[in-house]
């Protein structure tokens, strides 16, 4: 399959391919839009709500009050989504300080640059004004800001209704993976939190879904403040490439995406990605820019985003750790059948994949338990089963595993199922 290289734009920078991310904007020092009151650009929206145009919607915050919306309303179901959806989303403006040289090379000062995104309330604690929060990493981060990861020390975030500077909600950053294009950020104690109507968001099995079921994007285009555009998934899952600056260098990764033709722009990057019923399918990340494509975007599948941000929150909130810790089992998995599987139910097709082990790595944990040629069928972590019907299953479930889970495969292995169980270890993990 052809991969479509994808290069991440601030908006006075690049636009040298025919493909970008919708990425944050990037402002100098003096061009925030707020004035202290309100944003120039405010979308408009109501509050609460489900796709179904009636019935109960339960909405659980966490750590607070749970709830009933009885929604009973002729409105259509995609504005009872958004309105839904909204609730749970933040735009994000950074603040990085950068060096200034002299064309001789000599420090002659710092400047601050600012850049804007969107991000998604993923916990949240109502009572505690505590939650976190999933953006793209390039949102939080610039490569040549003065700090030593690169990341702001600065970032605002602001809620729906409440785009103007004293409304400004601090937060911090907890952790992220370039190789993922994820970030986590972290709000503690804040009274704006605490008497809004945020929530955090429903996320949804980003498995599931299929080719043109509704996707509603809700984000901070070109920094104007957060509003929604809706489409349809184009394609369930594709990989792509984009292209970053990381030690000076460009540095190219892949991504396995869904692509949609939802609108989405510069400034969407980290927002959410939502179906007809308000729930979290994807984390809105790139665009397609070229003068002959029109509307052709890119969200990380919640799955991925979630088991991130779960990740990074385990292994490194409280503590001097910053990165993704993925688990390696040091074997090779393929695909030897693909085929399409009608579901009569719902009327809806998915893409299957039989998933063998192509080849192991010598001298490691599954030595022995694991065979070339085996055929995985589902990998339960913790008790939790995720069944392996597309290559990046097993990937992507893995990211779930920590020190001293335990994991059982179901393989079949001469036509025979059986079960094997694998101990994960600290160096079974690997900084990605």
């Amino acid at each position: 399959m052809k991969k479509t290289l994808v290069s991440i734009f601030f908006v006075f920078v690049l636009l040298f391919s025919t493909v970008t991310l919708s990425s944050c904007v990037l402002f100098d020092g003096n061009s925030m839009f707020f004035d202290g009151y309100g944003n120039t650009g405010n979308s408009s929206g109501n509050s609460g709500g489900d796709s179904s145009g009636g019935g109960d919607v339960t909405i659980n915050v966490e750590g607070g009050d749970s709830y009933n919306v009885n929604i009973s309303s002729t409105v259509q179901p995609n504005i009872l989504a958004a309105s839904k959806s909204v609730l749970s989303a933040v735009s994000i403006y950074c603040n990085f300080e950068r060096n200034q040289y002299s064309w001789s090379g000599n420090l002659v000062g710092t400047t601050t640059a600012t850049s804007s995104g969107s991000g998604v309330i993923y916990k949240l604690d109502k009572n505690a004004g505590t939650a976190y929060v999933i953006t793209n990493y390039h949102v939080v981060y610039d490569a040549y800001c003065n700090t030593q990861n690169k990341i702001s020390d600065d970032i605002s975030l602001y809620l729906y209704g409440q785009e103007a500077t004293k409304y400004a909600i601090k937060a911090t950053y907890v952790g992220g993976s370039m190789n993922y294009d994820l970030a986590v950020l972290k709000v503690e104690n804040s009274e704006i939190l605490i008497k809004s109507n945020a929530m955090a968001a429903s996320v949804a099995d980003s498995n599931g879904i299929s080719v043109l079921e509704t996707a509603i994007a809700v984000g901070n285009p070109e920094g104007i403040g957060l509003s929604a555009t809706v489409g349809y998934i184009n394609v369930d899952s594709e990989n792509i490439q984009i292209s970053m600056v990381s030690g000076g260098a460009s540095k190219v990764i892949n991504l396995r995406c869904i692509r949609i033709d939802a609108a989405v722009n510069s400034g969407n990057s980290g927002g959410g990605l939502f179906n007809d019923k308000g729930e979290l399918i994807g984390i809105v990340n790139a665009k397609l820019s070229d003068s002959s494509v029109d509307n052709i975007g890119y969200a990380i599948p919640s799955n991925v985003a979630k088991a991130v941000a779960d990740n990074i929150i385990y292994y490194c909130d409280g503590t001097e750790k910053e990165s993704v810790y993925r688990c390696l089992l040091g074997v090779t998995v393929g695909a030897t059948e693909a085929y399409t599987e009608y579901d009569t139910e719902t009327g809806k097709i998915y893409k299957r994949e039989e998933i063998i082990i192509s080849s192991i790595e010598e001298n490691n944990a599954v030595t022995g338990i694991l065979e070339t040629g085996d055929v995985i069928n589902s990998i339960t972590i913790d008790g939790v089963k995720h069944e392996v019907t597309r290559v990046y299953h097993v990937v992507d479930s893995m990211l779930n595993a920590r020190v001293g889970s335990t994991v059982v495969m179901n393989i079949i292995r001469d036509g025979v199922a059986s079960d094997v169980t694998i101990l994960i270890t600290e160096n079974l993990l690997t900084e990605y």
